[in-house]
């Protein structure tokens, strides 16, 4: 890859990255103060640098407690930060999710609760319902992740197995207004499926959470399965009286990061085309269909001539059924590569923007044309490496990982292809 080529993917993915960050969206976005106490809550891998910028904006007293992955954290001096796992929820989490809910009980009408919600809160803010334990979702999500369930499919069923998701803990919080600043990582940017919705109404229901779980052939111990069959305690509906005092600002959304990321492409004299910002599917079944549209504008000039780069946001997923280090980003573009099969004059670069690719503290990777050579000389089958779900592996071994590090934001994934017309 020409320097121009990783230059300018580089620094699309980062401009997605800033758009998106903490210190630059919470403040314009703040309440004002109210006559009582403030108090700060929140979960998610960008909660503890959104609770730090609430901080450096906040002139008035105030306590709280918010929670972020391990590694996630920033320094605050009034509110409490707790690290604990992220994706399969831990006993941190669970700890710092009861005190949470503690918390807002008994405010008065006069108090403000502010929330801050970003991705990652599901398994953060993970409080089982009663009558289940914290191995019960663990297991639970451990096999969600792994069949190709989709987002909303996973916070429907976390919703309903949950004492503090799906609005419940805006309920808690009543008569005291929530304000709730979303940084949003999922498809269309629901807020009930953010975080799975601790501040908002939800609309499911506990027979759709045991339907999703029967689809993906979740095998369930039967007291779970009892709990989804009774239905006991649902999520707080639409029109609850609770949630009438509750009110959510959303300060930063995948849409605004793909623009941002625009604006350096139009800046280097290359036309970007937004697709959408809410893509999902299989990861190796949405690189496929890029990767036909990238050959046509080589081939054909069509449907857009190069120079010219596509951009998309979502989150995809993968159906798991090898034993590799995963990462639906390159699990992306290790599928566009080979799909590709070296087509000249097309660069790719697909990374979640909070820094971590599954489990692999790596955001994601690059493709260039000449990647499947690369690896063919290095004795590394592409296809191989594919079908054991093994795309970090693959990256590694080309030095063509993006690595960040914890980014502190989090608005899903971020993939742009580029198309320079030229080999």
């Amino acid at each position: 890859m020409s320097g121009f080529e990783r230059q300018i993917l580089r620094a699309m993915f980062d401009a997605a990255v800033a758009q998106a960050l903490p210190g630059l969206r919470v403040p314009p976005f703040l309440p004002e103060k109210p006559k009582g106490r403030t108090l700060v809550i929140g979960a998610g891998k960008a909660s503890a640098a959104m609770a730090q910028a609430l901080e450096q904006h906040w002139d008035g007293p105030l306590t709280g407690l918010v929670v972020t992955r391990y590694g996630h954290g920033a320094k605050c001096e009034r509110i409490e930060i707790v690290e604990a796992a992220h994706p399969v929820p831990d006993l941190a989490g669970a700890a710092a999710a009861a005190r949470i809910l503690a918390m807002v009980r008994g405010l008065s009408a006069d108090d403000l609760v502010i929330a801050l919600i970003s991705g990652g809160g599901s398994s953060l803010l993970s409080l089982p319902a009663e009558g289940l334990e914290l191995a019960d979702k663990q297991a639970i999500n451990k096999a969600m992740l792994k069949s190709g369930a989709a987002i909303g499919e996973m916070n429907c069923v976390r919703k309903h197995l949950s004492a503090i998701k799906g609005g419940r803990l805006a309920a808690a919080a009543f008569p005291a207004p929530v304000v709730t600043l979303v940084i949003s990582d999922v498809p269309g940017d629901d807020p009930a499926a953010i975080a799975s919705g601790p501040t908002v109404a939800d609309t499911g229901s506990f027979a759709e959470a045991l339907a999703i779980l029967d689809k993906y052939h979740i095998d369930l111990p039967p007291h779970v399965r009892a709990h989804l069959a009774e239905g006991r305690d649902p999520t707080i509906k639409p029109g609850d009286v609770r949630l009438s005092r509750a009110e959510l600002r959303m300060i930063a959304t995948p849409q605004m990061s793909l623009e941002a990321a625009a604006k350096v492409a139009r800046a280097a004299g290359i036309t970007p085309y937004i697709l959408g910002d809410a893509i999902e599917g299989e990861s190796s079944e949405v690189a496929k269909v890029m990767a036909g549209m990238a050959a046509q504008v080589v081939r054909h000039g069509q449907p857009v001539p190069a120079p010219c780069v596509f951009i998309s946001g979502g989150e995809t997923s993968v159906t798991v059924k090898g034993k590799g280090r995963g990462g639906r980003n390159v699990e992306f573009l290790l599928s566009l590569a080979v799909a590709l099969d070296g087509c000249a004059g097309v660069y790719a670069i697909a990374g979640d923007t909070d820094g971590i690719d599954g489990i692999e503290e790596v955001a994601g990777g690059l493709v260039t044309p000449d990647s499947l050579a690369r690896a063919k000389a290095a004795g590394i089958s592409a296809k191989a490496m594919l079908a054991n779900n093994d795309g970090h592996s693959f990256f590694e071994a080309l030095n063509d990982q993006v690595i960040t590090g914890p980014t502190l934001t989090n608005v899903n994934d971020f993939r742009a292809i580029l198309v320079t017309g030229r080999g």
